[in-house]
């Protein structure tokens, strides 16, 4: 299961930078505008302790972590919904997107220039912002004029169901606000999603601070006001020093977490920027395990088994039978399979059954 977040921001506040920490890669990091032209995609790997538990369990011969994917996409400026600078090869790539990493630069540096000159994180937000209403509202108005006619006259149902919400969509896009903040049903995000428009899509904010302020985010003016904002709109906020993550990223595993540790921090930046995507998606992990493999996969929060086992391979969907399935808490505590039988924690379950995140499961098929 292929999903996307972009990395998104004015030139110059750190995207790039963050982006070599996550995929541990080397592309350009300058310091003037539009460095990054054409997206950068990383794939990374979800790291997961419950799979690292389940390898010193199950001793397999290979452990296979969740991946998921990051676009380092061309920085923005005012008028892009217009053409300027990169704006229509940026607004086209992050159409492409599942969700948004919004970078918002949260710390004062004389050698490091910015666009607009004075730091202003509400501002360059609101930049951003303001052009990814106008790109939607754009859509919605070319919309409305090829439909418009033809709702009139045919009177469809459906069709008039759908113009009628692109008209408070458009009353929303005029006002300034966001898509995602208006109070949509199901089938109102169903009908719209063909759409894909940018306002619509989760959004992480990304406060690049500096190192010091990585413990005590709330000492930073600036990521106070990010949060309040990220707050108001439902969205989540997350305090990086997108500098100190690409110099962690040059270390081994061992090293990175002693220093960590001598900074007091738990977990990286990044890997907690890793999480929030992933669940901000609704992605959840089943795993699956062996003496051959021990692997973590993803899937939609909602889905049965038999999608989930047609994440491993289509004949497994196309010939499901039902999935033996145990959770994580209960092979940790008994340790085997064959306790977890005796003990009746291992279930038989068929088509019906959603699964969980941190599932195990076997899947029984006939092809």
């Amino acid at each position: 299961m292929s999903l996307t977040a972009g990395i998104v921001g004015l030139p110059n506040v750190g995207k790039s930078t963050l982006f070599n920490a996550i995929t541990n890669s080397r592309i350009e990091a300058a310091n003037y505008p539009f460095a990054t032209i054409e997206p950068n995609v990383g794939v990374v790997e979800v790291k997961d302790e419950r799979l690292d538990e389940l390898t010193k369990l199950f001793e397999p011969k290979k452990t296979i972590y969740t991946t998921f994917e990051f676009t380092d996409i061309a920085g923005l400026v005012k008028g892009a919904s217009k053409g300027e600078g990169l704006g229509n090869k940026f607004l086209a790539n992050i159409r492409e997107v599942d969700a948004i990493c919004h970078v918002v630069r949260c710390f004062e540096d004389s050698d490091i220039t910015h666009v607009y000159d004075g730091i202003d994180p509400l501002r360059d937000i609101e930049i951003i912002n303001y052009e990814l209403i106008m790109a939607d509202l754009s859509t919605v108005e070319n919309r409305l004029a090829k439909t418009q006619k033809k709702v009139q006259t045919s009177k469809e149902k459906n069709a008039v169901a759908e113009y009628e919400l692109l008209k408070k969509v458009q009353a929303v896009l005029n006002a300034g606000e966001l898509i995602k903040t208006m109070d949509l049903s199901e089938d109102d995000v169903a009908v719209l999603k063909q759409y894909n428009f940018l306002t619509l899509k989760p959004v992480i904010y990304v406060a690049n601070v500096k190192d010091e302020d990585v413990n005590e985010p709330l000492n930073n003016p600036y990521y106070v006001k990010v949060s309040e904002y990220a707050k108001n709109e439902g969205s989540e906020v997350l305090a990086i020093s997108a500098k100190l993550e690409e110099d962690l990223s040059d270390l081994a595993s061992d090293e990175k977490k002693a220093f960590l540790e001598d900074l007091g921090i738990k977990r990286s930046g990044l890997d907690e920027l890793i999480f929030k995507a992933y669940h901000l998606l609704g992605l959840a992990t089943f795993f699956t395990v062996g003496k051959d493999e021990c692997r973590g996969w993803t899937f939609k929060l909602g889905m049965k088994a038999p999608e989930c086992a047609g994440i491993i391979h289509t004949d497994f969907e196309k010939g499901f039978i039902r999935a033996e399935v145990y959770t994580y808490e209960d092979i940790m505590e008994y340790k085997n399979e064959a306790k977890l039988k005796e003990m009746g924690k291992l279930r038989l379950e068929g088509k019906d059954y959603v699964a969980k995140d941190g599932d195990i499961m076997h899947f029984r098929f006939n092809v």
